[in-house]
């Protein structure tokens, strides 16, 4: 009866074998389309505040409030988007999905480490070459992956 039970409950987890993990060109051009969508965004969004003269001359340390307000845009649209449907727009067109090692949801730690700790350490330390760390591994998996325990995958080989 017990190993019934566990034989149940391992098949309904989706193998490792069954997962076709996403590599490097197509996650970079669902990134570049990624891009294109928060430039957008941001241009929507901040661009009128640039129209005005005290606004574009305001500073914090030493980053202007227009460059904090799109890179709030930036980090947001990346956060919001795959914790909400573990996809983001490039994403869904190129068909793939962050999901977590272990199969379950992902949950906002998973998503805060992965999303804005990982590209903060890739944009803002100027680390880009470190996404390339994605056609080298097993998995495909980014240091960003890897600091969260995600993996993105083609959304077919999953059940979502």
């Amino acid at each position: 009866m017990r190993n019934d039970q566990q034989e149940t409950e391992i098949s309904l987890t989706p193998l490792a074998d069954e997962r076709r993990y996403a590599g490097f060109w197509m996650r970079f051009w669902a990134y570049i389309v990624d891009l294109i969508v928060v430039f957008s965004l941001t241009g929507l969004i901040v661009k009128p505040f640039t129209m005005i003269d005290s606004f574009r001359e305001a500073t914090l340390w030493i980053w202007s409030v227009s460059g904090l307000l799109g890179g709030l845009v930036f980090f947001a649209y990346f956060l919001f988007m795959t914790k909400w449907r573990g996809q983001t727009l490039g994403k869904m067109i190129f068909g793939l999905r962050v999901i977590r090692k272990d199969g379950e949801r992902l949950s906002w730690s998973d998503t805060l480490i992965r999303e804005v700790v990982g590209r903060f350490i890739h944009r803002l330390l100027f680390l880009f070459f470190l996404y390339a760390v994605v056609a080298f591994t097993p998995k495909k998996q980014g240091l960003h992956d890897l600091f969260a325990d995600t993996l993105v995958i083609h959304e077919k080989s999953h059940p979502a």
